[in-house]
């Protein structure tokens, strides 16, 4: 573990400033205004941040459905929902629907340990909500999320064998999840936290450290919950160092596990559909769900 954080340090230590946009975060930018309004906004909760964003692709359905989580670091200082808009746009034009999650963070209001949790929970199961009144198959639901969001979208699938009322008296099971270039445990990324962020955020984040927080650290890292049953897509990028000791615990759990190594690519490169990279998640995301 130790050689795979120095990796990563090293990576870190090499990439572009936060504050410089690289040439996937300026194609990002750039993807994000061409984005058009979606089919529904739906509210999932009572909070205005407790909503998400629908949309369906052309046909009758029923049809499969990729609930999109963001990244940002954990925190309401970075990413927001229209984060995921072009990857989400890209997948309904090949006949997949997206539920695009927007969530309470640290900074809002009620974010953090364990607001974000119940959001991306209640979020996750509003699905079948959705599904009384829109055509989509409940047998086919992906979750999938970016950077912090990877880490939540695994934190999502893990949810049955959690058996946490808290988080969803009777949690979807996705028949998949797809973790893109994020961690799937928080207590290994402390530290790593403050470079690839800027600033220190899992302890702010969780209200403590993992010394003062043990159970609350177990319930919220996913590594700690495998296996899940459920099928597994891990994208890796530039935190691939960072991803491998996750794949090798989640193989080692006898979850079914395959990975997609995007070799080269920065942070940002797989969600940006029309470049090579992000052209390569949004095909293996489709071949997912048409693979039962």
């Amino acid at each position: 573990m130790r050689t795979v954080i120095v990796a990563l340090v090293l990576a870190l230590a090499t990439a572009p400033a936060a504050a410089a946009q690289t040439p996937s975060m300026a194609a990002l930018a750039e993807a994000r205004t061409r984005v058009g309004a979606p089919d529904v906004i739906s509210p999932y909760g009572a909070d205005p941040l407790q909503i998400g964003h629908l949309r369906l692709p052309e046909g009758q359905g029923p049809f499969p459905v990729v609930v999109l989580i963001h990244g940002g670091c954990w925190s309401a200082a970075y990413d927001d929902v229209t984060g995921m808009g072009p990857l989400a746009e890209a997948l309904t034009a090949r006949g997949v629907a997206t539920w695009n999650l927007a969530y309470r963070r640290l900074g809002d209001a009620g974010g953090g340990w364990p607001g974000t949790f119940e959001d991306v929970g209640a979020g996750i199961d509003h699905v079948r909500v959705l599904a009384g009144d829109h055509p989509l198959d409940l047998t086919r639901v992906v979750v999938a999320g970016h950077s912090a969001g990877a880490h939540l979208a695994l934190w999502g699938a893990s949810r049955p064998a959690l058996a946490d009322a808290r988080f969803g008296a009777d949690p979807l099971r996705p028949m998949a999840v797809v973790p893109i270039d994020g961690p799937g445990t928080l207590a290994g990324f402390i530290g790593i936290d403050a470079m690839a962020c800027g600033r220190p955020v899992i302890v702010p984040f969780m209200g403590g450290t993992p010394q003062d927080l043990p159970e609350p650290y177990r319930i919220a890292s996913p590594q700690d919950q495998l296996p899940f049953g459920v099928r597994q897509l891990v994208v890796q990028a530039e935190f691939a160092p960072l991803m491998q000791p996750y794949v090798a615990a989640a193989q080692a759990s006898g979850d079914a596990v395959e990975t997609v190594v995007l070799e080269g690519a920065d942070h940002f490169d797989p969600i940006v559909p029309g470049r090579p990279y992000g052209d390569r998640v949004v095909e293996a995301i489709v071949e997912l769900v048409g693979d039962r």
